[in-house]
């Protein structure tokens, strides 16, 4: 078996694709059985370009599931502050509920106590006794208005003590889904760190020499995916105008280059690719969706030919990832751990389709 470097990255690769754990720093990935010492004249055969690519396809693949458990773990940080804020709104509902419950068994209790002080006879009774029939009717008449209101007092008491119950059970449930979400979240965690961990392996048993022929791979790809969007003619065919809005998100998004991406950040030091557009519409004064596959689902789709700048073009299948429309065929997007915010041509990667967060 070689045990140069070629081996070293194919090894490396292959042991990512079974998605164990990779070998510490300095281990090499050879036979068990130690091989013959080279000879002094041999030399270290360097990694070749297809061993190169292949390092390239299974980095992108690691870093794109990287973003789907982005997606996730920011998915389950909006729930967890949605939910957060419902258990706040309901206790505060729980709270008034009581002191109203409290002040009606009050006042249910005062006009139980006045009710029977007046009800010790009969009506025949109070009717004898009294000089004046007409004041008899009129008292009686009191008295029947007062039962009534009792009546709705004791209703009126009933239903807030099912509102009350009502309310506890909804934060509890409250509860219980925020725990839930508690525990994707850390699940989510878990996979982006494995992920970018594998990622940065991989990439860590490259020589400089290597790594900087990866990079050059890299642009290639990129190049070549762009003139190949490009060649359709569809630049000639996108005309759109920002609106002022648009304007506001696309120069909030381009101030932000240069500034590292880091998965669940939403600025102002870092960014994730769904944290710098939602961040970027915030500053415009539109709320949208904080995740790249919500904001396909929620915003509303438009033609690749009609976009305009600010818009946001979703990327692969998954919607897994996101970058906003700044005009001239390019995006400015927030692209992995490593990277910065950036430009980068739109057809760079595999499009899902537009979105537009200012729809009229």
């Amino acid at each position: 078996m070689r045990t140069g470097r070629r081996g070293l990255i194919t090894a490396a690769v292959a042991v990512v694709c079974a998605v164990t754990v990779l070998a510490a720093p300095g281990t090499a990935f050879a036979d068990p059985a130690p091989p013959p010492s080279p000879s002094p004249s041999a030399s270290v055969p360097a990694a070749t370009d297809k061993d190169l690519e292949a390092v390239r396809e299974k980095l992108d693949e690691l870093y794109r599931a990287a973003a789907v458990a982005t997606d996730e773990y920011n998915d389950a940080e909006e729930r967890a502050k949605q939910q957060s804020a419902e258990i706040v709104r309901l206790a505060k509902k729980i709270v008034k509920g009581r002191e109203r419950l409290d002040d009606l068994k009050d006042r249910a209790g005062a006009a139980a106590a006045a009710q029977y002080r007046g009800g010790g006879l009969p009506p025949e009774a109070h009717l004898m006794l009294s000089d004046d029939p007409q004041e008899f009717l009129d008292g009686a008449g009191r008295v029947r208005q007062g039962e009534h209101a009792t009546r709705g007092l004791l209703g009126e008491l009933t239903r807030a003590q099912q509102d009350l119950e009502q309310y506890a059970e909804d934060a509890d449930a409250q509860w219980r889904k925020l725990e839930a979400g508690r525990k994707a979240k850390a699940k989510a965690q878990k996979k982006i760190e494995k992920q970018i961990a594998a990622a940065e392996k991989l990439e860590s048993e490259l020589e400089k020499e290597e790594r900087e022929r990866l990079a050059r791979l890299e642009e290639r790809a990129a190049r070549q995916a762009q003139a190949t969007w490009l060649s359709s003619g569809i630049l000639d065919e996108i005309r759109g105008e920002a609106t002022a809005q648009g304007r506001k998100a696309v120069a909030y998004a381009t101030a932000q280059i240069g500034k590292p991406y880091q998965w669940g950040a939403e600025g102002p030091k870092a960014y994730d690719c769904s944290g710098l557009t939602s961040q970027a519409w915030a500053s415009a004064g539109l709320g949208v969706p904080r995740t790249s596959q919500a904001q396909w689902e929620q915003l509303e789709k438009v033609d690749i030919e009609d976009m305009r700048p600010g818009d946001l073009i979703i990327y692969f299948a998954d919607a897994s990832h996101v970058g906003m429309y700044i005009g001239d065929g390019s995006i400015v997007h927030a692209p992995r751990p490593g990277r910065t915010v950036t430009i980068a041509g739109a057809g760079t990667m595999p499009i899902l389709g537009v979105v537009r967060p200012d729809a009229d």
